[in-house]
């Protein structure tokens, strides 16, 4: 490894120690199918522990159509063993569901359902999640049916979930999308 390459490595991991505060993570969980629209928030940590939980920020109106916009999913908290609450950037439509709880262990992998791009038409990107326990179960966000699920992610290697980081579209004018993607970190 030459010189130049060595301080990019080390510019890389200095940056991802620094955003991961005192929380270290041995993976991070993608999907391929996210929206593209937005820029990524600030990646958050349940301070200790892991994540056994969720609950979505929804946008539940009726379909507007081209009346008016829709955007579905406009966040995610991870409800996290400590008993602390953590979110990424959340759009500003909508309301929180109820905690959806792991019947024992943590989150472990994801799947995302997402409507792909309409064109001229109302898009709405991100439009819910599904989650897999440690113990095989699935559980399923309370969301609108625009989209279809992608691939599963990877499972956490070891451990479980214990951050998020989200990819919101701010309001503007014409198509908002709120929430296009999301990325899950992994801790041991």
């Amino acid at each position: 490894m030459d010189l130049s390459t060595s301080v990019v490595v080390f510019l890389f991991l200095t940056y991802h120690l620094c955003e991961a505060g005192d929380r270290s993570y041995n993976s991070v969980l993608m999907v391929s199918n996210g929206g593209e629209r937005g820029e990524w928030g600030q990646i958050e940590f349940c301070p200790k522990g892991h994540a056994y939980g969720f609950s979505l920020k929804v946008k539940t109106e009726r379909y507007q159509g081209v009346i008016d916009d829709d955007t579905s999913l406009n966040g995610i908290r991870l409800h996290c063993s400590s008993g602390a609450v953590v979110q990424s950037t959340v759009g500003p439509w909508g309301v929180w569901t109820k905690v959806k709880e792991c019947p024992t262990g943590y989150l472990v992998a994801f799947t995302l359902k997402v409507e792909a791009p309409q064109g001229l038409g109302d898009d709405t990107a991100a439009n819910n999640i599904q989650f897999q326990c440690g113990d095989g179960t699935v559980l399923e966000g309370e969301s609108t049916n625009f989209g279809t699920y992608g691939d599963w992610s990877k499972p956490c290697p070891t451990g479980a979930i214990c951050g998020i980081q989200t990819k919101v579209k701010d309001l503007a004018l014409g198509d908002n999308t709120a929430l296009n993607d999301v990325k899950f970190f992994c801790c041991d």
